[in-house]
């Protein structure tokens, strides 16, 4: 049996872990998360999703001296000129504080006719931290903000994205039904035959 590549996540996040590790169990990669030491934070200090996502796997990959993947995931609403976009986590200006992003955002739709939204999710994989042809993959997740948030699932935005195929938000929908359809689910799907090339090689 060959021996499974050893990959750094660019997170602590015990969820991300999981899935990533479900999504590639057929897959030659073990899959670690990175240490919770403050030498792992990094700025986010890129303009696109993309620029976020290579600056963590970077940094992670540097420090750790193993292959990284990260992501970098975020809503947009383009009736708000693409806003939260790279900020959605500190939309409101206090990053992870969900209840006041969302509250935010439903203020500054007040008004709009043109309700439609996107999260996208950008997957990076980093052979080694000056890897100049990094392979990325991303997902796109199509719905509506609502006018009023709705259910307790989920987390972020889920209460306000309405999904319109199944008639409900994001938190609303069974959690099997999200890890299929999600912007997350689309990259990694999109990732894994690529790094199965790669780590079977």
């Amino acid at each position: 049996m060959n021996q499974k590549h050893q990959v750094i996540l660019a997170s602590g996040n015990a969820g991300k872990l999981k899935e990533f590790n479900h999504a590639f169990a057929d897959l030659n990669i073990e899959l670690t998360p990175q240490p919770k030491t403050a030498a792992y934070d990094v700025a986010e200090t890129g303009t696109t999703f993309i620029e976020n996502a290579i600056i963590k796997a970077r940094h992670t990959s540097k420090l750790s001296a193993l292959p990284a993947l990260a992501d970098d995931s975020g809503l947009i609403v383009p009736a708000l000129h693409g806003q939260p976009g790279v900020y959605s986590a500190r939309y409101a200006g206090k990053h992870g504080n969900d209840l006041d992003n969302l509250n935010l955002l439903l203020e500054n739709m007040q008004g709009i006719e043109n309700r439609t939204a996107h999260f996208y999710c950008c997957l990076v994989y980093l052979r080694h931290h000056q890897d100049p042809d990094p392979i990325v993959a991303k997902g796109i997740w199509h719905g509506n903000i609502a006018q009023q948030a709705s259910g307790e699932g989920g987390f972020g935005y889920d209460p306000v994205f309405f999904v319109e195929n199944h008639q409900c938000t994001a938190a609303e929908l069974p959690k099997s039904v999200k890890q299929q359809i999600s912007h997350r689910a689309l990259a990694i799907r999109h990732i894994t035959p690529l790094l199965a090339q790669l780590t079977n090689a």
